[in-house]
């Protein structure tokens, strides 16, 4: 997975140093402002990417016989649904669920009562243009 992150994470920033998808997200995103559809994937998707690989390259085609011994997907990032098989995107919650660190505010010179940051979080986020007068509360 190490090789492979890396791999990835060169293929959307060629000039990157960070070793891992996540590292890269983030240094995306936040340094140079690139959108979610143009950053990669987490590394629990990544992972889930990578078990679809797997089971398709060695237990689908990796067994072209007659009567192949095909494992169920159910380990190899595949979920039944309404009794179908449908790839298992990631475990992990939808980012607008589970990231408040992406909310900013448009402040200045400091948040104030009303501002979006405040009413999720106590302090300012990375995003924040005022983001030292909270930072580290």
């Amino acid at each position: 997975m190490q090789v492979l992150e890396r791999y990835v994470v060169q293929l959307y920033d060629g000039m990157s140093s960070c070793l891992t998808v996540d590292e890269a997200r983030k240094q995306l995103f936040t340094g140079k402002s690139r959108r979610f559809d143009s950053i990669p994937p987490t590394r629990d998707a990544l992972l889930q990417n990578v078990k679809w690989t797997a089971y398709q390259a060695v237990h689908i085609w990796g067994q072209v016989i007659a009567s192949p011994l095909v494992p169920s997907p159910r380990h190899w990032g595949w979920i039944t649904d309404s009794g179908k098989w449908r790839p298992l995107w990631t475990t992990l919650p939808e980012i607008t669920k589970a990231c408040q660190e992406l909310v900013k505010c448009g402040g200045k010179k400091g948040c104030r009562g009303g501002c979006g940051c405040r009413r999720v979080s106590p302090h300012c986020t990375a995003l924040c243009a005022c983001q030292e007068e909270f930072k580290n509360q």
